[in-house]
């Protein structure tokens, strides 16, 4: 028995959930559930859904833990169960999608832009707490640059098994031959898998990440961007809102359609709905995607209660608002440990 299985047989925790002590297994498993659900997130895009994943993962490790002989870490072993559920529920649920993917941009502003429910839409990932975590020398991401939205946004649109291999890979740090086990598949095909996803991601996402992007901006400046944003909705002020985007600065909305792209569309969006039409607006500062963020609130008017209404992340670029998501629908707050209302 090799020095790795010695040590793991007589882990006292896992020799007691192999007993059928829930406890002990609970004990063995927390340190990594954290990140084990960003692996569900990026695999699924969809907050829930890795909710969802994990906890069938978790289960079916539960039951399946005699089958774990020690050959390799129980990590590893982990990843291997929680992937392959991940791929079970990412072919019976669908790919995830923004309204990019769906249409050109509206160049005015719709008025009547009604929610699509038939579509299965990304959602936004709540990365307080997400930490490092140790990835062999290949992996070519850092744990928050895998979460950002157009990486996320990236991986939907590859198959399931090269968005498996890709992010087990370049994100991990697994070797070929890891993968090539958990997805019961050759080595060559693993490699195989990796060079046409590394294709479409890289034609996807840009170069400059937003983690690089961010250490290179100084957080008063960060700060200055979020809060102008945050106080430019709250007076519907457009003249401040339009000086911190870019020239070429998109708004989208899921679950809406219609989507704006330029200064002069986003502006006029801006404008005719959420500056004048939306009565009162109020906010909280938080982070997706490791990405800043503003919870936005709205109500009837200022003394009004204000109602949860979308979580609006921030890209940027340049000490400018690149992107504006808008992720619309009170479901998402709970994730981030935000009230329903101010």
């Amino acid at each position: 028995m090799s020095e790795l299985s010695s040590r793991v047989v007589e882990d006292p925790d896992l020799a007691g959930a192999r007993a059928g002590d829930d406890d002990a297994f609970a004990r063995l498993v927390e340190p990594l559930r954290r990140e084990l659900h960003a692996h569900c997130y990026r695999m699924l895009g969809s907050v829930h859904d890795a909710d969802d994943a994990l906890q069938d993962a978790l289960l079916r490790a539960w039951r399946g833990l005699a089958r774990f002989e020690g050959r390799s870490s129980l990590r590893s072993w982990l990843y291997t169960v929680t992937t392959r559920t991940c791929l079970d529920l990412a072919e019976s649920r669908g790919k995830r999608a923004l309204p990019i993917d769906l249409g050109p941009s509206s160049e005015r502003a719709v008025l009547d832009n009604a929610p699509l429910n038939d579509v299965a839409w990304l959602g936004p990932y709540p990365d307080t707490g997400l930490r490092d975590v140790a990835a062999g020398p290949d992996a070519r991401y850092e744990q928050r640059e895998a979460v950002e939205l157009a990486f996320v946004a990236a991986c939907q649109h590859l198959p399931g098994n090269q968005r498996a291999a890709l992010l087990l890979f370049d994100v991990l740090g697994f070797s070929a031959a890891e993968i090539a086990d958990t997805m019961a598949t050759s080595t060559a095909s693993v490699n195989s898998a990796l060079q046409r996803a590394r294709k479409i991601v890289a034609e996807k996402v840009p170069a400059r990440t937003q983690q690089r992007t961010l250490r290179e901006i100084d957080d008063s400046r960060v700060r200055e961007i979020v809060t102008g944003y945050a106080g430019a909705l709250e007076r519907g002020d457009a003249d401040t809102l339009v000086a911190l985007l870019t020239e070429d600065v998109t708004w989208s909305m899921p679950p809406l359609r219609h989507w704006y792209r330029g200064i002069e569309a986003v502006r006029d969006f801006a404008v005719e709905i959420p500056l004048t039409r939306c009565p009162s607006w109020r906010h909280r500062v938080t982070s997706a995607n490791g990405q800043p963020a503003v919870a936005c609130y709205l109500g009837g008017s200022a003394d009004a209660p204000h109602l949860a209404w979308s979580i609006n992340v921030l890209t940027l670029r340049d000490e400018r608002i690149a992107e504006v998501t808008s992720f619309v629908g009170a479901e998402h707050f709970g994730a981030f440990g935000l009230p329903d209302s101010l």
